[in-house]
């Protein structure tokens, strides 16, 4: 049997997603419960990597695994073993074709930045930039550049052997929302080189700020070519929301 889940998780303490020799990554910890629950080593497969420090509302795996009562029960079994930072939102049983990252077709992701020092409760999920005049119209010019199907190289990461072997992609929205000293951006796309998002979310404040203009977020994704002017947020901002399939 296949099954599918959707998890929420706070990422602050955690390695990131992927598994770890160490044993701190989201990854080890939900499989550790699993193999605990089903009395089977379990393997998950995920929809992709979130970083250190980065957060999920709607992150997707599969694995494989017999269970013959409710998916609510597993649900409830998994929570009384999961540390509070992980939730389990959704299991359905689904076809053993479906997979979670090669079945995918786009995702949707949150950056959130907070003008100033945030308020403890939100400072783990915020970049907390500094508090000084910020040109928004102009940021949202930018990232009307980065809407559409480009080669975004100069905007994704080194990593190494596992570096996306298709730098184009297909962004269908990044919007940009202010309220008072809080700025949400929204994006969604195909796919996502590796700190995509927070690349955007660098070269954006960069443009709030006068650093980088319009143009020059142009030329750069022209260029596909990285730069130091591309400066990468921080990962507390970042949540991936939902992956479509």
């Amino acid at each position: 049997m296949r099954w599918k889940c959707i998890c929420a998780y706070d990422g602050t303490e955690f390695d990131g997603w992927q598994r770890q020799l160490s044993g701190g990554a989201i990854q080890n910890v939900i499989e550790g419960s699993l193999s605990s629950v089903l009395d089977v080593p379990v393997l998950t497969y995920g929809s992709g990597r979130t970083d250190a420090g980065v957060h999920a509302q709607g992150q997707c795996f599969h694995f494989d695994a017999e269970w013959c009562h409710s998916t609510n029960k597993l649900v409830r079994a998994l929570h009384s073993i999961l540390p509070k930072t992980i939730r389990i939102n959704q299991i359905t049983k689904v076809s053993n074709d479906f997979h979670a990252r090669y079945s995918a077709i786009g995702k949707r992701y949150t950056y959130k930045y907070y003008l100033g020092r945030a308020n403890p409760l939100e400072d783990r999920y915020v970049w907390a930039c500094r508090d000084a005049p910020i040109n928004f119209t102009a940021m949202q010019e930018a990232a009307k550049r980065l809407v559409g199907e480009h080669d975004f190289s100069a905007y994704g990461a080194s990593h190494g052997k596992n570096n996306d072997p298709n730098p184009v992609k297909k962004i269908y929205r990044l919007d940009l929302l202010k309220k008072g000293k809080k700025i949400a951006l929204t994006t969604e796309g195909s796919g996502y080189l590796y700190r995509m998002v927070r690349s955007f979310a660098g070269a954006l404040y960069s443009v709030g700020r006068g650093q980088l203009t319009p143009d020059q977020i142009t030329e750069i994704l022209n260029s596909k070519t990285r730069t130091n002017q591309i400066v990468t947020a921080p990962g507390s901002g970042l949540s991936l929301d939902k992956v479509f399939y």
